[in-house]
Parts: C-alpha cells; structure tokens; sequence
C-alpha cells in the first residue's frame, strides 16, 4: 500500500483499508477521508489525531475503552495481539501474568479505562513499569496520556501498513 494508490482510493475503500488504524474505531478513519490526497503518513496521521481531537469527551472515551487490557488476549485485535506478541506479553509465566492483571484490575478501578501504552519497542518490564508509574496519576492527566498513547500506536500501525515511495507524485507535495 503506497500513498498515492490511498488517495485515489473511494472512500468506503479507504476506510475498509484505515478503519482498525484506531482500534474499533473506523470513525476515525471516515472523518479524515475528506482531507485527501495526503502527502505524507504524518499528514495523515494529523488528519485522523484531528478527527478524534474533535470529538466530545464521551467518544473519546469510548475510543479509549476500545482498547484490550495488556497481556489479556480476549476480544482483542488482530493487531493488537502483534503488538503484544512483540513486546513479550502473549510469553508472561504464570506469575507475571497475575501481576499485569492485578494491575490492569487496579488501573481499572480507578480511571474506569484500560491501560494504555504503545508497546512497540518495549519489553514487559518497561510496560510494567509504566503501568506502576502511570497508576499515580490524575484521572485529566492519564486521560490525555492514553490518548497520545493511541495516537502513537496508529502512528505506528500506519508506519507498518502504508510505505511512502521515492516516486510519489511531486503535485502533492
């Protein structure tokens, strides 16, 4: 998938393709269509951070309760379950697999939203780690934490899924 062949594409299409960028959310997706042709995957991401940005509250949390407890497998993603693969979190023993649920249980408690955090490029102890961490903040402050952190995960999943080729259209640029 390149760029070029995205923004010609018709806008079901372009959704059916982009609508599990943002996890169950294919909204998200739908509402950066217009803004087409796109000249870069940063262009686009932009595009569709804008959209979520321009929601209430309500969606946005909905978007956020979208997202699988880390090291659960259940109801999850395609992608999301290779992205937790990478990290290690599909391999916990017995016990770390406790600990992460005794955690994710306690995160829930108290934000009413699973933990969130881009896992490419970390291994379980920093996502453990994180979790610790992030379990202090205010409910405002990790609101808007886990909503950079699904900004940085479609980010990602673009990266993975579109590459941006030496002979696009120079019009567009």
């Amino acid at each position: 998938m390149n760029l070029q062949l995205l923004n010609q594409m018709s806008e079901q299409d372009f959704i059916d393709t982009l609508g599990e960028i943002y996890e169950r959310a294919a909204w998200v997706a739908a509402g950066a269509a217009d803004s087409r042709p796109f000249k870069s995957i940063d262009s686009l991401h932009q595009s569709m951070a804008k959209v979520v940005q321009g929601e209430t509250k309500g969606k946005k949390l909905e978007l956020i309760r979208a997202h699988p407890n880390l090291g659960d497998s259940m109801e999850m993603s395609v992608k999301s379950q290779e992205e937790q693969q990478g990290a290690g979190l599909n391999d916990l023993s017995p016990e770390e697999l406790e600990k992460f649920r005794a955690m994710n249980q306690l995160y829930m408690d108290q934000f009413d939203f699973p933990f969130i955090i881009a896992v490419k490029g970390k291994d379980k102890n920093t996502i453990y780690q994180a979790m610790e961490k992030r379990i202090r903040h205010s409910s405002t402050e990790e609101f808007e934490t886990a909503l950079l952190e699904i900004h940085q995960i479609a980010f990602y999943r673009l990266q993975d899924k579109i590459r941006e080729e030496n002979t696009y259209d120079q019009s567009y640029k």
